[in-house]
C-alpha cells in the first residue's frame, strides 16, 4: 500500500485525545462511575493515554479494562481459521457504570458492534459511549461516536493506518491507497 497522506503527527494525536478527555468531564458532569475499555489493539494505549489526561484534569483515577472483540465478529469465519484470542480484562464491576469504549478507527460500526455484545457479556451498564481517534465514514451499521479525535472522509479504496508508539514505535495516523 501506497502513503497517500499522513494526516496527523504525535502532537495532534496528543491533542485530541486531550480535547477528548475535557469532552468526557463535561458531558458525563465529572468522571463519577466512568470506566474506560479499549477494544484490543489500539484502544487500548489510546484508553491509556485518555486515563492519564483524566487524571491530570481531575485529579481522578479512571479505571481502564481491555476487550478482545475476536469472537464477536461477524466476520470470524473469514479472517482466520485459527483466530487469536488474547483475552479481555475488566477488574472493575460493569454494572450500572458508564462504559466508555475506545478505539482507533471508527469505519463500519462492526467493530463497535462486537464490542457492545462483548461489553453485555460482563454486566449490564447504564450506558455505553464511544470515543474513536478517527471516523471515516462509510457506516454500514447506525453507530456514532460521542467523542472523535478528528473526522476523515476517505473513499472505500483508502485505509487509515494509526500507528501508536505503545504498539508500532512511532505516532502518526495516515491515508493508505489500498488500489494503486
Amino acid at each position: 500500500m501506497q502513503v497517500k497522506s499522513k494526516i496527523m503527527d504525535s502532537a495532534q494525536i496528543e491533542r485530541s485525545i486531550q480535547r477528548m478527555a475535557h469532552e468526557i468531564i463535561e458531558q458525563n458532569r465529572g468522571l463519577d462511575n466512568i470506566r474506560l475499555v479499549g477494544i484490543r489493539s489500539r484502544g487500548v494505549p489510546l484508553a491509556n493515554r485518555l486515563s492519564e489526561y483524566l487524571k491530570l484534569i481531575s485529579k481522578q483515577d479512571v479505571p481502564v479494562g481491555l476487550l478482545d472483540i475476536t469472537l464477536y465478529r461477524d466476520d470470524l469465519t473469514t479472517i482466520s481459521h485459527q483466530p487469536v484470542i488474547k483475552g479481555s480484562e475488566l477488574d472493575f464491576s460493569i454494572d450500572g457504570a458508564v462504559i466508555i469504549l475506545i478505539d482507533d478507527v471508527l469505519y463500519t460500526g462492526r467493530t463497535v458492534r462486537a464490542a457492545i455484545d462483548a461489553i453485555m457479556d460482563f454486566g449490564r451498564p447504564s450506558q455505553i459511549q464511544l470515543s474513536v481517534l478517527i471516523d471515516r465514514g462509510h457506516r454500514e451499521l447506525p453507530i456514532k461516536a460521542d467523542y472523535v479525535g478528528k473526522n476523515v472522509p476517505t473513499s472505500r479504496d483508502e485505509v487509515i493506518k494509526v500507528s501508536l508508539s505503545e504498539t508500532d514505535g512511532e505516532d502518526s495516523v495516515k491515508i493508505l491507497l489500498a488500489k494503486v
